[in-house]
């Protein structure tokens, strides 16, 4: 974590396992509240960012399987670190497999990523 805040006070960003950037203007802040300020966003934006670059690439890959295996299902929104579709019923299995398998291989990381899925009729039965 410390060397999160290290490398934003030298160049003045953050960045995600992509490469995207967050500018922290403030790091070096002679006032101790706003540089803490943007210290704590400095350790905390590599990790969101990151993960919201791993569910781009999911959702991408997912997107162009469900076109490649002409599936009726659709990719309906993100949640956080959540997908929500509208699964045909004939299509659940087939569509649990191909989600987890592009959730858990969206990046290769030095630790192991798991997926879930629930399955419902709405967003509530499905947890």
């Amino acid at each position: 974590m410390d060397s999160n805040i290290e490398f934003a006070r030298k160049h003045g960003y953050t960045k995600t396992i992509l490469g995207r950037k967050r500018y922290l203007k403030d790091i070096n802040s002679g006032n101790q509240t706003v540089r803490s300020g943007a210290e704590r966003v400095a350790v905390n934006s590599p990790i969101q960012g990151s993960a919201a670059d791993m569910i781009k690439v999911a959702m991408i890959n997912i997107h162009k399987e469900l076109i490649r295996q002409q599936l009726k299902s659709k990719m309906l929104l993100q949640v956080h670190d959540e997908l929500v579709f509208d699964a045909h019923e004939s299509e659940i299995d087939i569509l649990k497999k191909l989600v987890v398998e592009n959730m858990v291989q969206a990046m290769q990381l030095n630790v192991p990523i798991e997926a879930e899925v629930g399955v419902g009729v709405n967003w509530l039965e499905a947890h």
